[in-house]
Formats: structure tokens, C-alpha cells, sequence
């Protein structure tokens, strides 16, 4: 994001805690996520993770090859 100028302390406080006369919050509602979708450990993630990275033809992606 490019700023055209430095804000004053003024309107970082008025931005950050609402102007005068806005005594109100809009509230937006979020559909809760569910964790417990994917029935894997984080162990099982981990090595999944492992085959994928040994799985990749060395040099490709800008690593050297050992």
C-alpha cells in the first residue's frame, strides 16, 4: 500500500477508535471453521511434508544438489 503522506497522531487515534459520532460497530459474522475436518496428526503431516520434499528433482526450485 503506498502512503501519500505520514499520518498525524491525530488520525491514527481516529482511525484506530472511530471519529466523532460514530458510536456504533458493525459486527460481521464469520462461518466457523472446522479443525477437526482432516483426520490427520501433526506427525502424519510432517511426514507427508518429508515424501513430498524428497519426491522433487533436485535443482528445480533453485536448491543445489547435495
Amino acid at each position: 500500500m503506498l502512503r501519500l503522506r505520514i499520518l498525524s497522531e491525530a488520525e491514527c487515534y481516529s482511525r484506530l477508535y472511530g471519529r466523532p459520532g460514530e458510536s456504533s460497530i458493525h459486527v460481521v459474522a464469520r462461518t466457523p471453521t472446522d479443525y477437526h475436518a482432516f483426520d490427520v496428526t501433526g506427525e502424519e503431516l510432517r511426514a507427508l511434508l518429508e515424501e513430498r520434499l524428497d519426491a522433487r528433482e533436485p535443482g528445480v526450485h533453485g536448491e543445489e544438489a547435495a
